[in-house]
């Protein structure tokens, strides 16, 4: 019997990754799938017919080089500065608009800050620690509101979902930086902290 629980849980170890894994990849290229609407009809309809996958993919990185590569130029530039000049004066748009601009432009900006450091900060209460990440510092009305100092803004993930979290600020000097990077943080935090980062120290929060 206690072969048998170790062959079943060895099974388990090596098959639920691989399920999940393929699972993920299996929604990633049926939702990439879906922008071959945009093809003719015919097109559509011969892969339907045929049932090739993945070519949702192949275009979706066609049109994201096409749009960055126009975009990179100086009329693209133009068009663009004039497109979002528009849609910042359509009432209810604009606003939903800017905030999400304000975040793509953050993660996906080569010079942004998002996600870029993790940090052990004590959550919910005085006494639990858990993983979060730095995601810039408040400034304006927030900051002054605060009474001034040297604050982070943080977000702080859940388990095992870190899609959802929470956003807080608190003192640098109640965070304490780590080396590890973001992606052993993820993984570490993903794992419910089966999966600990080798070697990674930490750095006194100043």
């Amino acid at each position: 019997m206690l072969a048998l629980r170790k062959w079943l849980l060895s099974g388990l170890l090596v098959i639920v990754p691989l399920v999940i894994t393929l699972g993920v990849l299996n929604w990633i290229i049926g939702t990439l799938d879906q922008t071959l609407w945009l093809l003719p009809e015919d097109w559509q309809k011969w892969l339907s017919e045929h049932r090739v996958r993945g070519l949702g993919v192949l275009l979706t990185l066609a049109i994201l080089l096409v749009v960055g590569a126009v975009a990179s130029n100086f009329i693209g530039k133009r068009l663009l500065g004039w497109g979002d000049a528009v849609v910042r004066r359509i009432p209810v748009v604009r606003s939903i608009y800017s905030s999400v601009k304000q975040v793509s432009d953050t993660l996906f900006s080569e010079n942004g800050n998002a996600f870029r450091t993790a940090v052990l900060v004590q959550w919910p209460r005085d006494g639990v620690w858990t993983i979060a990440f730095v995601t810039g510092a408040p400034g304006g009305e927030v900051l002054s509101q605060l009474g001034g100092g040297d604050y982070l803004s943080v977000y702080v993930p859940t388990t095992p979902n870190p899609t959802g979290g929470y956003f807080v600020m608190l003192k640098r000097s109640d965070c304490i930086e780590l080396r590890m990077s973001v992606d052993d943080a993820l993984k570490y935090i993903v794992s419910m902290g089966v999966v600990v980062p080798g070697g990674s120290a930490i750095i006194t929060g100043k």
